[in-house]
């Protein structure tokens, strides 16, 4: 793949293993173990099981007829959201647990903003008997309150963090300092592309999942593989470099990344890396970063929880340096209003992530025989009160 890491743990400049020493030996054993192991049988067999038996994989591919009439194009809706848990992130939690636990590893960390990833992470460390702390801001912790409360039914310790700003950065943080903490016995279960190698291609290749079944479903929805055109949205980017994988080297498919604009690029309340940010280090790797003149890190604001990130994975700064892909971005309030249209033109209320993408589909030109693909990452069960807030308002 043209677009796949070397074996520095780079794509084109972005990526690498920038970490303090006492992490070493956990990244080192990773990057020596992890192809290896993902290449094993039994490995696959156990993973493959699970995608299908426990998480329902596949998802299915929804062709959304009035949706489409509005638009003016034939949309499909790739319904990540009817996963086990209600989001992509699943799939790449129960591939990090059964590594961990081929590493012999016993306790289990993680981060989490939407609460997605740590509602997948709990899951998954519930079906292999593994203890589990996730990590959130205080913040998303009191407007996420629905999936802390999954987490803890679960099992999970949540650990508040108040800290910076209180959302998905801070979270990540303080995952990061429990980790060198705890370098023996620990696995560190990033939820997004994100972090020092190899976790952005290690997460890239469980989410693949989602490219893999969307070729095999167009080709028996349309009788080929490649739509005209893929939308997702992109925090740190794990539903997007999924969807996006087995595109890479198909030039004829147009590959869209949705950013939060938040309250406008231009605001200083904003989520929109790539759109605002520069070259620099964030957690672990050489990516695109909100950041000061003086490399200080900026507060990012969505109102999105799982979008609310200054930074994004090294592997969509590689493919926006490349102009493979075209990262644009959509305010909170266009978001908002996608995910009403959504909801009352096909009866389904997304992840205030996935509005994002879908606030984007009025933006493209289309023919009305393009095809035109949205990865619905997740649904809106627990955007309730956000989506309710903003109703209550309009009245």
């Amino acid at each position: 793949m043209s677009y796949a890491v070397n074996k520095r743990g780079f794509f084109g400049r972005f990526g690498g293993a920038y970490i303090p020493e006492m992490l070493h030996p956990n990244i080192e054993e990773l990057q020596q173990s992890y192809n290896e192991i993902l290449q094993e049988e039994s490995f696959e067999e156990t993973f493959q099981m699970l995608l299908r038996d426990y998480i329902g994989r596949p998802t299915p591919l929804y062709e959304a007829t009035r949706l489409s009439e509005k638009i003016g194009a034939r949309i499909f809706l790739k319904r990540e959201d009817l996963n086990h848990t209600g989001s992509h992130k699943i799939n790449n939690a129960i591939g990090q647990i059964l590594l961990a636990k081929k590493l012999g590893k016993t306790r289990i960390i993680a981060e989490t903003g939407a609460g997605q990833h740590g509602v997948a992470t709990a899951t998954a460390c519930a079906l292999m008997n593994m203890e589990c702390f996730v990590y959130m801001g205080e913040i998303d912790m009191n407007r996420q309150a629905p999936n802390v409360k999954r987490m803890q039914m679960l099992g999970t310790t949540v650990v508040p963090v108040t800290s910076g700003s209180k959302v998905l950065k801070d979270a990540a943080n303080e995952a990061m300092r429990d980790w060198i903490s705890n370098p023996s016995d620990t696995h560190y279960i990033i939820g997004s592309a994100v972090g020092p190698h190899p976790f952005p291609d290690m997460v890239a290749r469980f989410q693949s999942v989602i490219s893999k079944e969307l070729k095999e479903q167009l080709q028996t929805h349309i009788g080929r593989p490649c739509p005209d055109k893929l939308l997702a949205c992109v925090g740190g980017g794990s539903n997007a470099i999924g969807a996006f994988y087995h595109y890479l080297d198909e030039a004829d498919v147009e590959l869209f990344g949705i950013e939060a604009a938040g309250e406008g690029l231009a605001s200083g309340c904003t989520a929109a890396t790539i759109a605002t940010g520069s070259e620099g280090v964030l957690h672990g790797s050489r990516t695109l970063v909100m950041q000061t003149a003086d490399g200080q890190i900026e507060e990012a604001h969505s109102i999105s929880a799982g979008l609310d990130y200054p930074g994004i994975g090294p592997q969509h700064a590689h493919l926006h340096d490349t102009g493979r892909v075209s990262y644009v971005s959509v305010t909170d309030t266009e978001a908002v209003e996608a995910a009403i249209e959504l909801s009352q033109l096909e009866g389904i209320i997304p992840a205030l992530e996935t509005a994002h993408a879908l606030a984007y589909l009025p933006k493209l030109s289309c023919k009305p025989e393009d095809v035109v693909v949205v990865n619905l990452s997740g649904r809106g069960d627990k955007d309730m009160q956000t989506y309710l807030t903003y109703l209550d308002k309009k009245e």
